[in-house]
């Protein structure tokens, strides 16, 4: 109050306005001729006009002095409260990071006594850097630790510009204790619940034809492994149905499991059945969901996904991606005459509800993928609904079957390109992708997004990024092929007579491709369809010329198998011109011939700046696994990646480290 009045006393106006007001009335005096009283205005006019000067000089040495005095004090508060201020200060230079001023509390965080000017930030905390008050942040990312603290820095920047020097950028950062507060944060991170699902996934084969009392004990040998695992990393465990249980843990725990990698999975194999099937676990776990109900659908999707891509294996769901654990172990057959049924009608109803029908097969499509094109158009025709097969003609590895199928009437036109399919897409279009059931492994990803209505048949393993919401997903890594699956589709809702010979030899072709001749991944429902293609007609001679190559890509086939080198049991070609797909396909099949090769692997460049890998095995080396881990995928015996803007020794490196993670 005091001060305030102060500055009113000062701010009063002056006596100018009188001094007008007289000399306007000396004026009138003069006027009016009253010369005496003029004079005597005029005297006491200069009198007021000297007063006033010398009220004014002092009044303005008083207002000095008390802007001085005000100045003052606020530069010793300022001061008093930067020197004094309860949180460690630092103002350095953004060029160099040297010290400009720091208070003590500041330099007793790095145990210094005393303020040294002759230091640079990064001397004291080497990781240190500026650039993030550059980028206008005004908080460092991340903590700083500090003999046991936490610090979260805070920050802005300031011009300094002195007589004679050019403007320079200086940092003010202010260094907040929050270890207490990190603390509180970590333990409620690592103590979020985490829900999770498990499944006795192969409980029915193992329990065929045995007694109940059997059945209980393997139940009851698998429990107790369950049990004795989860009490190891505080978990619970409880059994909702006959071979699904459910599991809560923390997050801590769950980290524990990951760095054991589920050790569940082998441990369970050593409960064996009566008949010698050893059981296997499809785990699920949801991770980072914001509430026990959504963390449980993520354990939901989580195990459905382990279930498509064979069991035997965990998988961990979370806001983002997935995580896979496990899945060494050799597919199981599972599925049923029952399923194929089923699936065959729902299929069989969604052609006959579309307006047209388009197939579509992984880019590059092989044998496989066009010949489950052909069965899915042998269907459509069976229904009355006009189908297409959308196809880049020139960059394929099946010009000699296209040959084949485009003088057939049925097949004249039904070859497309992915524009001419974009402008052929109405509403009502089904989309049916074969072969693959990744989005960005399809031939058209555009044209997979403007289709509303899609149905997906695969047998490779489900990836992580793989197509939702399907009206129908006829997904079985059991499955030897593709046209395996299709074959199986037709036999439920064709006769016979309803398959061209071209499309019987056309799904063959596929199955023969797969299988290796019916060498590997062949089951007795593989011999089934390759049967009933025979007797629709199909000839294992003109098969057999759909596998020919000429001599320049044979003799790239073994010059490339030449090259090839040993990595541990594996062999690794990597040739440094660029090759043909089919042709790297085939010899990463040949080298399975090597003995002691277990899995090989092919890596070429793709002439576009970035390299591409075809990796088969014939032993327990899963070769999907390995290519995951590249960003790819396939299914046990076959997988390929592409990767983009790599060298091919950078591609040799990231196999090489896939292959050390793998069998580490």
């Amino acid at each position: 109050m005091k001060t305030n009045k102060k500055i009113k006393r000062l701010a009063e106006p002056g006596i100018g306005i009188y001094l007008f007001f007289l000399a306007l009335f000396a004026a009138a005096s003069l006027f009016f001729r009253q010369y005496y009283l003029a004079a005597a205005e005029g005297v006491i006019f200069a009198a007021l006009l000297v007063y006033a000067l010398v009220v004014r000089q002092r009044k303005e040495k008083q207002l000095s002095a008390y802007i001085e005095s005000i100045t003052y004090d606020t530069e010793s508060a300022k001061n008093s409260t930067l020197i004094h201020f309860p949180l460690p200060i630092a103002v350095f230079r953004m060029n160099d990071s040297s010290i400009v001023w720091g208070n003590d509390m500041f330099f007793g965080l790095f145990g210094e006594r005393r303020a040294r000017m002759d230091l640079r930030v990064v001397d004291l905390l080497p990781e240190f850097t500026g650039k993030w008050l550059l980028d206008g942040q005004r908080l460092y990312p991340g903590l700083v630790e500090l003999q046991g603290r936490k610090y979260q820095l805070h920050g802005n920047l300031i011009r300094s510009e002195r007589p004679g020097e050019d403007a320079a950028f200086m940092g003010i950062t202010y260094w907040v204790d929050v270890t207490e507060y990190d603390e509180i944060r970590l333990r409620f991170q690592n103590t979020r619940p985490v829900p999770g699902v498990i499944i006795l996934d192969n409980f029915d084969e193992m329990s065929r034809n045995q007694p109940e009392r059997v059945r209980n004990e393997i139940r009851d040998a698998v429990e107790d492994k369950l049990h004795h695992w989860c009490a190891s990393y505080n978990a619970i465990l409880r059994r909702y149905d006959r071979d699904r249980y459910l599991v809560l843990i923390e997050k801590q725990d769950l980290e524990k499991m990951k760095r054991d990698k589920f050790a569940i999975i082998g441990q369970v194999h050593q409960v064996e059945s009566p008949t010698g099937i050893n059981a296997s676990l499809s785990i699920g776990m949801g991770e980072d969901a914001p509430t026990l109900a959504e963390g449980l659908q993520f354990a939901d999707m989580a195990v459905e996904l382990a279930l498509t891509r064979g069991g035997d294996q965990a998988v961990i769901k979370n806001r983002l991606s997935f995580e896979f654990y496990g899945g060494r172990g050799l597919e199981v057959e599972r599925r049923t005459k029952v399923k194929s049924r089923v699936m065959a009608n729902t299929l069989t109803e969604l052609v006959r509800d579309s307006s047209r029908v388009l197939v579509m097969g992984h880019r590059y499509a092989d044998l496989d993928a066009l010949g489950a094109a052909v069965g899915v158009c042998c269907l459509a025709r069976k229904c009355g609904t006009k189908a297409n097969i959308v196809i880049n003609r020139e960059h394929n590895a099946v010009k000699t079957l296209i040959e084949r199928l485009l003088p057939e009437p049925e097949y004249r036109d039904a070859f497309m390109s992915t524009q001419e399919a974009m402008v052929a897409a109405d509403g009502r279009t089904l989309l049916v992708v074969v072969d693959t059931n990744s989005p960005a492994q399809v031939e058209d990803p555009d044209l997979l997004d403007a289709c509303n209505r899609v149905a997906v048949i695969d047998h490779h393993r489900v990836s992580a990024s793989y197509i939702h919401n399907a009206a129908l997903g006829f997904i079985e890594p059991y499955a030897s092929s593709a046209c395996e699956l299709m074959t199986e589709i037709l036999q439920e809702v064709t006769e016979q007579t309803d398959i061209l010979r071209c499309e019987a030899e056309a799904l063959l072709s596929g199955i023969v491709l797969d299988t290796k001749s019916f060498s590997i991944r062949t089951g007795e429902r593989t011999f089934d369809a390759a049967a009933y293609l025979r007797r629709s007609g199909a000839d294992t001679t003109e098969v057999k010329k759909l596998f020919q190559t000429d001599m320049e890509h044979t003799v790239a086939m073994y010059k490339i198998m030449q090259e090839a080198e040993q990595y541990r049991n594996i062999a690794i070609a990597a040739p440094s011109a660029p090759q043909s797909r089919v042709v790297a396909a085939k010899a990463a099949d040949e080298l399975l011939n090597i003995s002691g090769v277990d899995a090989s692997v092919v890596i070429s460049p793709d002439g576009k700046g970035g390299a591409f890998a075809s990796a088969r095995s014939i032993g327990e080396i899963n070769v999907q696994i390995l290519m995951e881990k590249l960003g790819g995928g396939g299914n046990r015996s076959a997988a390929a990646v592409q990767m983009e803007d790599t060298t091919l020794e950078d591609a040799v490196q990231k196999v090489r480290e896939a292959i050390d993670d793998y069998l580490s």
